[in-house]
């Protein structure tokens, strides 16, 4: 069984996942819809909030190690793939996937490129402009 990257940052992780399963196709797609009909819930499709199960679905999600070095950049944008599918009607306007700690970016040693959702955390993109990564906001 190969090992799991420790994510410490769960929204840090959800932009990891948004590049390994929906931009490469190298973990299997995640449809909610197919999820709630398997699992056996509902969702009200209209809320901008997250629904838990498929919350939960990510952070239980492991993401092999061996994938690592394929993450070369990030790019978190409100109209991604897996926003949509844990927050169907997320708008992008408030701070439900906004990432706030960086020590995750140990586990990505090609990464050399992140957009961002916009926090206003300027330490947060000196300090990965230091480890060598074009950080910029959306």
């Amino acid at each position: 069984m190969s090992q799991s990257i420790q994510f410490t940052d769960l929204n840090f992780k959800l932009a990891v996942v948004q590049e390994l399963m929906y931009n490469q196709g190298l973990l299997p797609k995640f449809r909610l819809t197919v999820h709630a009909a398997e699992q056996g819930f509902t969702y009200d499709a209209a809320s901008v909030e997250a629904v838990p199960e498929a919350l939960a679905y990510f952070e239980a999600l492991e993401v092999p190690v061996e994938l690592a070095e394929k993450v070369t950049e990030i790019e978190m944008d409100g109209g991604n793939d897996i926003y949509l599918q844990i927050a169907p009607n997320w708008d992008g306007e408030d701070d439900l996937f906004d990432v706030d700690e960086f020590a995750d970016v140990q586990h990505f040693p090609n990464l050399k490129s992140m957009t961002l959702l916009f926090t206003g955390n300027e330490e947060a993109l000196e300090m990965l402009r230091a480890r060598g990564i074009e950080a910029d906001w959306l």
